[in-house]
């Protein structure tokens, strides 16, 4: 046992100093190729989980799981509607998030930046992200407004989140005209 403590103290120091070697060879130094790629393509990176977790169903995953969520050609269609939208956006804002990245990167490679070049460059990328993650979270909404409360119970069930009793908020019951809720 103390041969174990001795070595875990002189390993951790060398860890503990490079915990980022290799990062210096990325391109952009704070996105990897594969986030680069994730952004370019429009997926999640988890920007949703606000929603998701709280039982505001993504147009993706609803689409996934049409036939057991039983959506009728109405939903189906907007649902495909919401997720274009969606993928549009966020490839779009996914760029914006790229290039503002790059250019935090470009800042710091060039010397030492000024106070407030960092500051426009990090209030840049600040509302990129922002724009890509309400992307997301806007399409997640929009579905929990176009399924029914039996539907995104299933939803939930389905993607492993448990029933009623997980501590989310339980989806909205008012019910409008058509069984569309009111906004």
């Amino acid at each position: 046992m103390i041969r174990i403590l001795i070595l875990m103290l002189f390993a951790f120091p060398a860890w503990a100093q490079a915990p980022y070697a290799g990062l210096d060879k990325r391109a952009i130094k704070s996105l990897s190729e594969a986030e680069i790629g994730e952004l370019r393509a429009a997926q999640g990176m988890k920007l949703a989980l606000p929603a998701e977790l709280n039982r505001h169903p993504g147009p993706r995953h609803a689409l996934e799981l049409a036939a057991e969520l039983r959506l009728d050609h109405r939903q189906r269609s907007e649902t495909g509607a919401i997720e274009a939208r969606m993928t549009a956006a966020t490839k779009s804002a996914g760029e914006r998030v790229i290039a503002a990245e790059a250019e935090l990167d470009r800042i710091f490679a060039q010397g030492t930046p000024e106070d407030a070049a960092i500051a426009k460059a990090t209030a840049a990328a600040g509302a990129a992200w922002a724009e890509l993650r309400a992307a997301h979270l806007a399409a997640h909404s929009a579905m929990t407004r176009l399924l029914t409360p039996q539907q995104i119970a299933r939803y939930a069930e389905l993607r492993g989140y448990g029933g009623s009793d997980s501590g989310a908020a339980p989806a909205p019951t008012h019910q409008g005209h058509g069984g569309h809720r009111r906004h």
